[in-house]
């Protein structure tokens, strides 16, 4: 039920960022606040079972249910933000986009050494970014137990990319 909400209420944007491109706007969803609670539930019901010790919610929708699940499992957030974001000591990971590369960070005292960690975000594409912060994850020692999604654009085939850091990947909703 809650995953055919979503798709209701996801909003297709043609040509945005630019053209040939249709951005799935979740910013609807962010109207209901029972769709949002639902949305949490969904998430926790897929993920209670992997026993995590934190969620790391990448910049900037990611951080909206990722932070919300979280509180929901009374387990730390910890954020995963775009380069010069973040005010302490970070650890950085640098990827390459469509159009040039990006480097996302993380404070090094995200989180202790062998800590269980979701990661989340608000869609999955190509996973470029994903598997940034993957390693960012592993290189505080750290161990990527899963990856939680609202939306996976399959025929991008990002899901394939994640596997070598964890099998454990949940979308509420898939775009073939």
């Amino acid at each position: 039920m809650v995953e055919q909400n979503l798709r209701n209420a996801i909003r297709d944007i043609p040509d945005f960022p630019k053209p040939g491109i249709i951005f799935k706007d979740i910013t609807p969803i962010l109207k209901d606040p029972q769709l949002c609670e639902d949305i949490v539930d969904a998430f926790v019901d897929r993920i209670k079972h992997l026993k995590l010790d934190v969620i790391a919610g990448i910049e900037s929708r990611g951080f909206l249910f990722g932070l919300m699940v979280a509180n929901k499992l009374k387990i730390p957030f910890v954020p995963i933000r775009k380069q010069g974001k973040l005010p302490a000591k970070t650890v950085a990971e640098s990827y390459k986009l469509e159009y040039g590369q990006a480097t996302i960070e993380v404070h090094e005292d995200a989180f202790p050494q062998g800590s269980n960690v979701l990661i989340h975000d608000d869609l999955l594409a190509t996973g470029g970014t994903v598997v940034a912060a993957a390693k960012l994850i592993e290189k505080l020692g750290g161990h990527v137990a899963g990856f939680s999604f609202l939306i996976s654009l399959d025929f991008l085939k990002g899901e394939g990319r994640l596997h070598r850091f964890s099998e454990n990947i949940y979308s509420l909703v898939r775009y073939n």
